[in-house]
C-alpha cells in the first residue's frame, strides 16, 4: 500500500480543497493504486488465492453442508408437542436422580481468551549496551509529495533494536557483537500532513511466512553467520543457540535462529531464480545427480545442476516436470547424468562410464556365468575406450576413435541383444540400459576433451549428503526451499572465489530495504 493508515485519517475535503492540481493528481494516483490492491485483497477466496477453506464465510458454503450441520427443527405442530410431551415424562426420572441432577451441577464459567491480568509475559529480557543511535526522518510529504523542511526535531513515533556482528578488518581482528537503536521520526509539512518514516520491507509472498524488514533483531551479518554454523558447518538449531551463548553471550532463541535462515533463504530467492538458473541453462557443459532427501518423513530428492561456475540445488519429487522446471524442454550445450529416463528427452547427452565400469564390476565378481561373460566383455571394452580417450587428449589419434574401435563396440552390441532376455535379472537390466542410451556413452569417441565420468555433481553432493545424515532431512517445504537456496549461494561463491557470507549479508541488507538483489559477481581471475 502506498498511503499508510496513518496517512489516510490526515485526509478529508478541506486538505484535498487545498491541493495544488499537480499535487492533487499525484495523490490521486496513489489512492487509486491503494483502491485496486484493497479490492483486489477484498476479493480473494479459498479459490483464486491460498486462502484455507476455513476462511471462507458460513453464508458462503455449499448448501448441503449448511444443511448438514444444522439440528432438525420439527415442521409442525404436532411434532414439536411431541417433544415437548417426551421431554416431559423424561423430567420426573431425572428428579428421582437427587443430587446427581444436571441442575445441581454448577455451570462453568467461560474465560476471556488472552492472557490473564499479572500473568508473566513472553518476550526478551537480555539487555545489551547500545553503540549507536541511528535516526530517520521522512524526505517528502506523503500527502502532497513536496520534500520536508525539517524545521523541527519531529517526533518519534518507532523505534526497534538490531543485533550485529561488526566482520574483522585490517585495524582489527575478530568479531564484535554490537547493538544499535533506530528510532523513526514524524514531521508536519507546510500542507498540514504529517508523514512517518518507516523501516524499509521487501512486499509480501505468500509462498513464505517469513517477513523482510529492517525491523529486527538480527543484522545481516549475524544472519550470514547463522547461515554459516547451520549450513556449513551442519550445527544443529539448539547448537548455534549454544554457540552463540557461550562464545558472545547472547541469548537467541530457537525460533528467532529458524527465522533467520528462512529470511536469508527468500533473500537470495531472487539470485537463484532470476541469475543462476540462466546460467546453466545456457552453459557448454553441465552435470546433473540426485539423491535422497527426507522432508518430515516422505521420501524426495535432492538434484544438483553443476558447471564450471555455477551450482544449483532443487528438493522436489523424481519427476520429469521437475526437470523440465529447472532445465526447461531443451539445453544448447552437453548434459553429463545419470540412467535416470527422464534425461533422455534432451539431445546432448553423456553418461557416466565409471558408473557402467562398477556395474560391470559387480557382474564380473558374481555367481552367474552368463553373467560374469558379459561383465567382463563390458569392461573390457570401457577400459579400452577410456585409455583410448586420455591418450588422444594427450594429442591427435592416428585415426578417429569410433572408426578405431568400431570392432569392439559391434561385438558389445551384439552381446547386448543377445543379454536382453537373460534371465539374470541385473544381466538383462545392464544390457537393456546398454541399448536405451547406446549413443550417449561413446560421445566421447567424437569429442575426447568431454568429461567421462558425472565426478563433479557427485562431488557437489558430498557434503549435503552428510548434512542429510546429521538432520536427517527437513521438516517442510519452507525448510527444504531456503536450505538449497543458501546452499546455491554457498556453492556458487566458493566455485567463483567469492566469500559467500558477505554476499549473504549484503543481499539481505538490500532486500529488507526494498530494493533489488546484487548481482552475484563473476569468477575471480
Amino acid at each position: 500500500m502506498l498511503l499508510s493508515r496513518f496517512d489516510l485519517s490526515q485526509l478529508d475535503e478541506d486538505y484535498l480543497a487545498h491541493l495544488p492540481e499537480e499535487r492533487l493528481r499525484s495523490l490521486s494516483a496513489k489512492l487509486l493504486a491503494d483502491l485496486k490492491a484493497a479490492h483486489e485483497r477484498l476479493d480473494q477466496n479459498p479459490n483464486n488465492s491460498s486462502r484455507p477453506p476455513s476462511s471462507r464465510a458460513p453464508w458462503e458454503r455449499a448448501d448441503g453442508a449448511d444443511a448438514r450441520d444444522e439440528p432438525k427443527q420439527p415442521d409442525t405442530r404436532d411434532e414439536a408437542a411431541d417433544a415437548g410431551q417426551e421431554k416431559a415424562e423424561q423430567k420426573p426420572q431425572d428428579d428421582a436422580k437427587g443430587d446427581q441432577s444436571q441442575s445441581d451441577k454448577p455451570v462453568p464459567q467461560q474465560r476471556r481468551a488472552g492472557q490473564r491480568p499479572g500473568a508473566p509475559g513472553h518476550g526478551r529480557v537480555q539487555q545489551l549496551p547500545i553503540e549507536q543511535i541511528h535516526h530517520h526522518h521522512p524526505q517528502t510529504c506523503a500527502g502532497c509529495g513536496a520534500p520536508l523542511a525539517m524545521t523541527d526535531i519531529g517526533r518519534a513515533h518507532a523505534g526497534y533494536l538490531l543485533i550485529d556482528l561488526m566482520p574483522p578488518s585490517s585495524e582489527r581482528a575478530g568479531l564484535e557483537l554490537f547493538q544499535d537503536k533506530h528510532l523513526y521520526y514524524e514531521h508536519e509539512c507546510h500542507c498540514g500532513h504529517s508523514t512517518r518514516a518507516e523501516p524499509g520491507h521487501c512486499a509480501g509472498d505468500s509462498a513464505w511466512t517469513v517477513a523482510l524488514s529492517e525491523r529486527h533483531l538480527a543484522g545481516p551479518m549475524l544472519v550470514a553467520m547463522i547461515c554459516a554454523l547451520s549450513l556449513r558447518m551442519r550445527l544443529s538449531r539448539r547448537r548455534i543457540q549454544e554457540f552463540f551463548a557461550d562464545w558472545f553471550g547472547l541469548q537467541l532463541s530457537i525460533a528467532t535462529i529458524n527465522q533467520c535462515l528462512h529470511e536469508a533463504g527468500r533473500a537470495v530467492e531472487p539470485v537463484v531464480e532470476e541469475q543462476l538458473l540462466a546460467e546453466i541453462r545456457n552453459t557448454d557443459l553441465l552435470h546433473a545427480d540426485e539423491t535422497s532427501w527426507k522432508e518430515h518423513g516422505q521420501l524426495l530428492w535432492l538434484w544438483v545442476f553443476t558447471c564450471a561456475s555455477t551450482t544449483v540445488f532443487t528438493i522436489g519429487r523424481r519427476t520429469q516436470e521437475l526437470l523440465h522446471g529447472m532445465l526447461g524442454t531443451a539445453i544448447d550445450g552437453w548434459l553429463m547424468s545419470d540412467g535416470y529416463w527422464a534425461y533422455r528427452d534432451y539431445d546432448n547427452r553423456l553418461r557416466c562410464l565409471t558408473h557402467l565400469l562398477r556395474k560391470a564390476r559387480g557382474l564380473q565378481d558374481g555367481l552367474d556365468r552368463n553373467a560374469r561373460e558379459f561383465g567382463g566383455a563390458l569392461r573390457h571394452c570401457l577400459e579400452t575406450v577410456m585409455d583410448a580417450v586420455y591418450a588422444a587428449r594427450e594429442g591427435p589419434p592416428p585415426m578417429p576413435l569410433r572408426q578405431q574401435h568400431a570392432k569392439e563396440l559391434n561385438a558389445l552390441l551384439d552381446l547386448c541383444l543377445h543379454h536382453v532376455e537373460a534371465k539374470h535379472e541385473k544381466t538383462r537390466a545392464l544390457a537393456r540400459e546398454l541399448l536405451n542410451d547406446w549413443d550417449t556413452f561413446w560421445v566421447v569417441l567424437d569429442h575426447p576433451e568431454l568429461p567421462l565420468t558425472n565426478n563433479t555433481a557427485e562431488r557437489a553432493l558430498r557434503h549435503w549428503v552428510i548434512a542429510r545424515r546429521i538432520s536427517y532431512g527437513t521438516r517442510n517445504r519452507q525448510g527444504s526451499r531456503a536450505f538449497t537456496l543458501l546452499a546455491s549461494v554457498i556453492e556458487t561463491c566458493r566455485q567463483r572465489g567469492h566469500s559467500p557470507w558477505s554476499f549473504i549479508a549484503e543481499t539481505l541488507g538490500e532486500r529488507r530495504r526494498g530494493n533489488p538483489v546484487p548481482v552475484l559477481p563473476a569468477a575471480i581471475g
